[in-house]
């Protein structure tokens, strides 16, 4: 008798272990992933189309927000472990005292182009024009100033630049002849061809280390979410791997996204970022201090900043020396 209830006593011990162990790793393997942004995010709408946090085990909420600051207030108040955002974002954050790192870049530097008349055939040749720009901070912003700088341009004594909106009114800017040049990424580019202007520069050829777009997390949710960290970060260089390798998988998931259908617009959007999706997608460093350089003349706790502080690149470099990234590209 003793023997049969010490074993009914067991089962339904095993049983109450398991639902709360159960309950515990469903508890756990939960991630919220959200990303601002145009087509610069395409890796984490692959993460999301091909079910690549699935296949490490993990339920996750990948979620669309209209700004990167919405974002970072979520991510902040705890409603979100994980966004994808600008090198922007995460200095601003991290100066203001928020432990916030980059943990993966996805796009490490400017996927954009300076569109100006056929006529102009030189950089120089914009020296006491009009520039249409985003507002003050945006990328768009930076990158205009940080490209005309490194061509021999001076950005606030050469040219004017004028705040016009979005890259769709940045194309309305241009034309209506309210500015001369302007800058813009795909397929705004081929747009602006359409209306008689050309690429000038294309800015990623400068290679200016900038993380225009990156994966961004807490120190603390790290500390608590690791082992989802790195599976996320597997699935993100999974994600990478499938816009570089699977063209027509890629374009797919960008029309739904964007709802781009023209053919030719699909392709050169596709194209603006395959040479610059990294294999190894490590935040470097000097992707950061760029920004940090720009901040330095009107933010002097930008200058005395360490660069190395504000990323975390442990699960790159486990990625890395486990062989994954190797097994993925065949190499």
């Amino acid at each position: 008798m003793q023997r049969k209830l010490y074993a009914a006593f067991l089962g339904v011990a095993l049983i109450l272990v398991g639902t709360f162990c159960l309950s515990s790793v469903k508890a756990e393997e939960r991630l919220r992933i959200a990303w601002a942004g145009g087509s610069s995010s395409a890796p984490i709408w692959i993460i999301q189309e091909k079910g690549l946090m699935k296949k490490q085990g993990v339920n996750a909420e990948i979620i669309r927000v209209s700004a990167s600051t919405m974002a970072l207030q979520a991510m902040l108040a705890g409603e979100l472990d994980i966004i994808g955002t600008s090198v922007t974002t995460l200095v601003s954050s991290r100066l203001a005292g928020a432990d916030v790192v980059m943990i993966l870049a996805i796009v490490p530097t400017f996927p954009a182009h300076i569109i100006a008349p056929k006529s102009v055939t030189d950089v120089k040749q914009l020296k006491g024009k009009l520039g249409g720009v985003g507002r003050p901070g945006t990328t768009t912003e930076i990158g205009m100033r940080l490209a005309l700088t490194r061509l021999g341009v001076d950005p606030n004594m050469d040219v004017k630049l004028l705040p016009v909106g979005a890259t769709a009114d940045a194309l309305a800017a241009l034309a209506k002849g309210i500015v001369q040049f302007g800058i813009l990424g795909e397929p705004f580019v081929r747009e602006a061809e359409k209306l008689g202007f050309k690429s000038l520069i294309d800015i990623g050829t400068l290679n200016i280390p900038f993380h225009w777009n990156g994966v961004l997390t807490r120190q603390s949710t790290i500390q608590s979410k690791s082992a989802l960290i790195a599976k996320f970060s597997r699935a993100m260089i999974e994600a990478i791997h499938i816009y570089k390798k699977d063209k027509e998988t890629t374009v797919k998931i960008i029309s739904k996204y964007t709802q781009i259908t023209d053919p030719e617009s699909l392709d050169r959007t596709y194209q603006a970022y395959i040479k610059l999706l990294p294999e190894a997608p490590f935040p470097a460093p000097d992707g950061v201090k760029t920004f940090l350089d720009y901040m330095a003349a009107t933010r002097p706790e930008a200058a005395k900043a360490n660069p190395k502080d504000f990323v975390d690149m442990s699960f790159v470099q486990e990625a890395q020396a486990s062989g994954f990234i190797r097994q993925l590209y065949g190499r």
